[in-house]
């Protein structure tokens, strides 16, 4: 190696250390990584993300005092950033323009690489996609390894996070017909200042700036070779307010109106696609900020959970109840619940521990033989721990 090339492979991993700080999940540092950051940066990619080795937000006249660049070289290489998924530049509440490094999953440049469009199959641009969804593939696979190799001390980690994201719903059954709710009185109602909204339609409703994108899990996925099982619709993944201005101006969704994405929303819940939300600052009194609308087999969370990677951790609102006397346990809900959440008796039987209260077991009961219990509660399972 050079002392050139040397210099350079430093910066690549002075880069892989402040992206990592930035994220929320304790990914690994290794050559994986650094193979997936030469993907998409240059040198002076490399240098402008030094700058965020002690703080990961910072405004223009931070960045020009940290990095001694003038401003209009501070908005092009963060603008050139934010194009790949790196930087989110948007001005804050009082206007004055931020620049956010992104972590590289949850929710940062992964995402936004496979919210776009895949490109043509067999294209050079497929095939460059396909190569960088395999390294993410493998990247993860190493992380689970990771995880698995000090299980119980991730474990006690994950149990201080706060829920990732918040399941919504799912609002109608096979029929047509409403699914039932009712109030849980084991856990009782929440007071009114704290409570969230409960329905993707009515998040929707409070938006003006909404956005609508590829679902980058299905994407990733096909990428891999391992088309959606449902075949469910693609574009699905929304953004609103200051993310989806973000997502709309740097090319990864396209912006909607509400009635478009009411539409959107009616085709998810005929497939039985799973709604979850997420919060800014990953607090459910703060305003949603994103919508993904899931299937159990493509799903990353669900996934990297099945993986032994990560924990669930979410907020729900609701818990499903089965009506024993209308249950013939024919089994239709426990092939179809992503958490393995009920078995069969004599009917079939709720783990509270483990249920989301997504509601896909009371839309495709063929006896309408479950409910929604309402009562807000959280959710923690931790990764199963894989043995060899």
């Amino acid at each position: 190696m050079t002392e050139i090339q040397e210099k350079l492979e430093k910066k690549y991993n002075v880069a892989a250390r402040t992206i990592l700080k930035a994220g929320m999940l304790p990914l690994p540092n290794n050559d994986t990584f650094i193979q997936i950051l030469k993907y998409y940066l240059d040198e002076e990619d490399l240098d402008f993300i030094a700058n965020f080795k002690s703080r990961s937000s910072m405004s223009i006249e931070q960045l020009m005092k940290k990095s001694k660049l003038p401003e209009g070289e501070i908005i092009r290489l963060g603008n050139k950033l934010a194009k790949k998924g790196f930087v989110f530049n948007q001005p804050s509440s009082s206007g004055v323009m931020v620049f956010r490094l992104l972590p590289i999953v949850i929710i940062g440049t992964f995402e936004y690489t496979f919210m776009n469009k895949l490109p043509e199959v067999n294209s050079s641009e497929y095939l460059r996609i396909k190569e960088l969804a395999m390294l993410y593939d493998k990247y993860m696979k190493e992380f689970a390894d990771s995880i698995q190799e000090t299980y119980e001390g991730a474990v006690e980690v994950f149990k201080r996070a706060p829920p990732t994201d918040r399941t919504l719903p799912l609002s109608t059954r096979e029929d047509g017909e409403s699914i039932e709710i009712t109030m849980n009185e084991d856990v009782g109602e929440t007071t009114e200042e704290i409570l969230p909204t409960k329905t993707v339609e009515s998040i929707i409703r409070k938006y003006d700036d909404i956005a609508v994108g590829y679902c980058f899990c299905r994407q990733y996925r096909s990428a891999l070779g391992q088309p959606c099982k449902y075949h469910a619709p693609l574009e699905t993944c929304f953004t609103f307010g200051k993310s989806a201005r973000h997502v709309v101006q740097q090319g990864f969704a396209r912006k909607i109106t509400q009635d478009e994405a009411i539409k959107i929303l009616e085709e998810t819940e005929k497939v039985g696609l799973i709604h979850k939300a997420f919060h800014n600052s990953s607090d459910i009194t703060k305003p949603e900020n994103s919508i993904c609308n899931c299937c159990t087999d493509c799903c990353d969370t669900f996934t990297l959970w099945r993986m032994g990677a990560v924990p669930i951790i979410n907020s729900t609102n609701y818990l499903s109840e089965v009506i024993s006397e209308k249950c013939v346990a024919c089994g239709t809900c426990v092939d179809r619940c992503p958490m393995g959440a009920i078995s069969l008796g004599d009917s079939a039987i709720v783990n509270p521990k483990l249920c989301i209260g997504c509601g896909l077991c009371a839309k495709v009961c063929p006896e309408n033989a479950i409910r929604l219990l309402e009562g807000l509660r959280t959710v923690f399972v931790p990764p199963p721990k894989i043995t060899s």
